[in-house]
């Protein structure tokens, strides 16, 4: 739309806002006369629209102008068959146009009535009924209209100007034209049903200038007739556009197929595809406005990238009901130290609301059954773009973990001056939560300022974050507040003597803040559970990176090349997961980080 609001639109009409109007649109091939139709039917002649002899289309796009003797707003479209860019978008103009008209006069001046006439409409008035009604509907809701301006489409009256043939129906006065124009959609299978009415008006020009006045007469018989579309504002009518033109915009991709009907689909449906199986949505465009989700015909089907399975309690579906289970690091008994700890040996556990704890997997490190043969079953679902995917688990805070195993591995060696501890104070950084100051801040003890030597072991306190020495912070309460559970954890003497005082946390934006907590908490159960962090080093990597690898990662032995350049891998030729696809490549194609 090229007018801005509703007062630009009656301002430009040059009408008065509480006039009541009909809206008459005018539809045909290029070159046949719409506009010097328009001209001479509601303007005595004066050029309102633009006409010119020149090849090109004198009419781009769609124009309004409102006849005062007839109280109408005539709009004049462009030519069908028309040289134009954009022709998908062009069409679907006229359609919503089309939606908007009490009256469609259809020009033509072909002797005879040609059969794109008929696809016309009847593609015109399906699409009218698939796609426009429901928006129609809710327009009317809108503005408190009493008559529906959709349960029947606007009238259509076609003109047809011969000069050599006869018009239809002369031949014999006892045939209607109508007639002859029913059996002849019937015949090429278009039913126009969106239309209240379809005339015939024929005129024969033996010598110009053509003689408008029967369709005049045809065109203020339909205008004076109210029973099916009364006269409405024009703020309604450029409310009724407006709706239109926000649900049905946006880019249509231009396939260069010729499409079989002059409406398709495409032109209105939603235009976004699963990254999954490349199927489209079937719902209208901009359907995400009204907060109605994706949906498509077909079924969807699995890719490791997106890690698309959702998991359904078995038990509860043969009881008839559908409840979603999300594999998690911990049950909701454990106590989050000991769950991450089970976690950080044994893998997840699949919960389920009504059945509990269903599954505790190993994950792959001795023989358990797979949970999809046992407990679960399992649904793949489409992967939109913009949803945020389904990685709902927290094995990633794990491989976050493991990274840095490697790198300390790797340091260790390097340094082998076996510093312990300042692996650990790197470690601990590494996955602290924000409010924890940094080993490397930590020089003496806040409370008894004792000065840390090299090993001494420096302790955070769970509620405050500072930095401790092992006897100013040997106490234990649980701190909720800080995300730490209901266990009791670690706190300094100051705060576990103030512990009847509410502590002031800022608000932190919960789900970062749940990834370093967890993170930080399968931190601590690993460096719990193995002592000082290098022995885990003897652990053979590839049992730890096993149990945890997210479930996105195409699994090591499905990799046989490199991704990227098709490399094949040999035991010299170690394999990367990139951590955004989860695919395997090696390691001159993954230098990059971000």
């Amino acid at each position: 739309l090229k007018v801005r609001n509703e007062e630009d639109f009656i301002k430009k009409l040059d009408c008065s806002p509480d006039q009541h109007l009909k809206v008459v649109s005018i539809f045909g091939n290029t070159g046949d006369g719409k506009s010097h139709t328009l001209n001479h039917t509601f303007f005595y002649g004066r050029e309102v629209f633009k006409t010119s002899p020149a090849q090109e289309s004198c009419t781009v796009g769609v124009w309004a102008a409102y006849d005062p003797v007839r109280k109408v707003v005539v709009i004049d479209t462009e030519g069908l068959l028309g040289a134009t860019v954009n022709l998908s978008q062009r069409t679907r103009l006229l359609l919503k146009v089309l939606a908007i008209s009490d009256l469609v006069i259809y020009r033509t001046r072909a002797d005879r009535l040609h059969n794109d006439l008929f696809k016309f409409l009847g593609d015109a008035s399906e699409a009218y009924l698939k796609h426009f009604t429901k928006e129609l509907k809710a327009t009317t809701a809108r503005c408190g209209l009493d008559v529906p301006l959709s349960t029947l489409g606007p009238g259509v009256v076609i003109f047809h100007e011969t000069v050599y043939t006869k018009l239809l129906g002369s031949d014999h006065p006892s045939e209607v034209p109508e007639k002859l124009i029913q059996d002849r959609f019937r015949k090429l299978s278009c039913f126009p049903e969106a239309f209240s009415s379809i005339h015939y008006k024929g005129t024969r020009t033996y010598n110009p200038p053509t003689d408008f006045s029967g369709l005049r007469r045809a065109v203020e018989q339909q205008l004076e007739n109210n029973t099916t579309r009364s006269p409405r504002q024009p703020g309604v009518i450029y409310k009724a556009l407006k709706a239109l033109s926000d649900r049905f915009s946006g880019e249509i991709p231009d396939d260069q197929m010729a499409h079989s009907s002059f409406f398709p689909d495409e032109y209105f449906t939603c235009s976004s595809v699963c990254l999954s199986c490349g199927c489209g949505c079937k719902k209208s465009m901009n359907h995400a406005k009204e907060g109605v989700p994706h949906e498509s015909k077909t079924r969807c089907r699995y890719s490791h990238q997106y890690d698309n399975r959702v998991y359904t309690c078995k038990a509860c579906y043969e009881r008839g009901m559908e409840v979603s289970v999300v594999p998690k690091t911990s049950a909701s008994t454990d106590s989050p130290w000991l769950g991450l700890a089970k976690y950080a040996w044994s893998g997840y556990v699949i919960e389920c609301p009504n059945c509990g704890v269903v599954y505790r997997s190993r994950q792959y490190w001795f023989g358990n059954q797979d949970p999809v043969n046992t407990v679960v079953r399992t649904e793949i679902e489409h992967v939109w773009p913009g949803t945020d995917g389904f990685l709902k688990d927290n094995n990633n805070a794990a491989q976050r973990l493991l990274d840095g195993m490697n790198f300390m591995a790797q340091s260790v060696s390097e340094l082998s001056l076996g510093p312990t501890k300042a692996v650990t104070s790197w470690l601990t950084d590494q996955i602290a939560p924000a409010y924890w100051r940094p080993n490397s801040q930590i020089l003496s003890c806040n409370k008894c300022n004792t000065a840390f030597k090299d090993n001494d072991t420096k302790h955070h306190c769970r509620a405050c974050g500072e930095g401790f020495c092992d006897s100013c912070s040997s106490k234990t309460r649980p701190v909720p507040e800080r995300g730490w559970g209901p266990a009791p954890v670690r706190v300094c003497d100051n705060c576990y003597e103030n512990r009847g005082i509410q502590l002031d946390v800022a608000e932190l934006p919960s789900d970062e803040e749940g990834g370093t907590l967890i993170a930080r908490k399968v931190g601590e159960a690993v460096q719990n559970t193995l002592g000082a962090v290098v022995t885990a080093m003897d652990i053979p990597l590839g049992l730890v990176k096993d149990a945890a690898r997210p479930a996105y990662w195409v699994p090591d032995h499905e990799i046989l090349h490199c991704h990227n350049c098709r490399k094949e891998f040999s035991i010299k030729l170690s394999k990367h997961h990139c951590r955004a696809c989860g695919q395997g490549f090696c390691d001159e194609c993954s230098h990059d980080r971000r």
